[in-house]
């Protein structure tokens, strides 16, 4: 966040208090170790009900990675995320089509834009029924999809979501790991999520 302008706030997962934040970022990892489930366990940490309770009020959210399998267990997203369709982790820049730019966090981008990050899990795979497939395909919910190959088994290649309101965005990929020249591939394509944050919050103002 620093590098688009913006002051990092930490929040530990066993307080409640928010700290005043104006987004909150939901990290990639292993949270508790992932040993129930992917998330499941993460999303009864204390500092998730604020989250909960203020992502539903509006408050921007976007998880990374784990952080987009606790949205999905804490139904702020629908659908789920299971293990990859070859059991195996999977570490690689990962091409993407952006199909919205009408959230929070993908304001910066244009529709049908063609970006690459980097791709990090063995939970990836995303699943949901028919039902909610159409629905998201219908109401322009799917955020990213899958370029070239779909790496995790991900029905109908999707790599991000956003929820109804377009304040909650999931994605497997890590734009952070994307957003400055000197580290990595050298590109910055994960940049424009955190721009895109920014000025949706000045312009909020």
């Amino acid at each position: 966040m620093r590098v688009a302008g913006a002051e990092a706030v930490p929040l530990w997962h066993r307080d409640k208090d928010l700290k005043q934040v104006d987004a909150v970022v939901l990290p990639g990892g292993f949270s508790y170790g992932d040993y129930l489930r992917a998330g499941a366990i993460s999303r009864f940490s204390p500092v998730m009900e604020s989250v909960i309770e203020q992502a539903k009020a509006g408050m921007p959210v976007l998880g990374i990675c784990n952080g987009f399998q606790v949205l999905t267990e804490t139904h702020l997203l629908p659908g789920a995320m299971l293990r990859n369709n070859h059991l195996h982790f999977i570490c690689r820049d990962q091409k993407l089509r952006v199909e919205t730019n009408s959230t929070a966090w993908t304001a910066d981008y244009e529709v049908g834009q063609e970006i690459s990050i980097p791709l990090k899990n063995i939970d990836g795979r995303y699943v949901a029924d028919e039902r909610t497939l159409d629905m998201l395909e219908a109401e322009g919910r799917v955020a990213f999809r899958y370029l070239d190959m779909n790496p995790n088994g991900s029905l109908r290649d999707i790599a991000g979501i956003t929820n109804e309101a377009g304040n909650v965005v999931g994605l497997m990929p890590h734009p952070e790991h994307a957003v400055e020249p000197l580290i990595g591939t050298g590109r910055t394509d994960g940049l424009g999520f955190f721009t895109s944050i920014l000025k949706k919050l000045v312009d909020a103002r």
